[in-house]
């Protein structure tokens, strides 16, 4: 990570252009962001692996930096979601 990366440290990535009609690779580099539709936004690392992405579909995604709040909010939805998808695989197995 570079030192400008570092400052920043994250990007809100938005999703305001559906994918339908477009090429293969800008639909797969949309999930590879996590992004599922219109709308749904995700917090991101600033990294160049991210800013690559960003870079093949910036007509479909709109970007803007975001604070460290915002990630670890997104963190700790993610975390108990996984928890809970957890929880539930367990009750469907036993």
């Amino acid at each position: 990570m570079t030192a400008a990366s570092s400052a920043t440290g994250h990007l809100r990535v938005t999703q305001v252009r559906s994918s339908i009609g477009t090429k293969p690779k800008h639909r797969g580099t949309l999930r590879a962001l996590g992004l599922r539709g219109v709308g749904r936004s995700r917090v991101l690392p600033d990294s160049a692996d991210v800013r690559g992405m960003i870079a093949r579909v910036p007509h479909l995604v709109e970007v803007a930096p975001a604070t460290a709040d915002e990630a670890a909010g997104q963190r700790q939805v993610q975390d108990s979601a996984r928890a809970a998808h957890r929880a539930a695989e367990g009750k469907a197995q036993a």
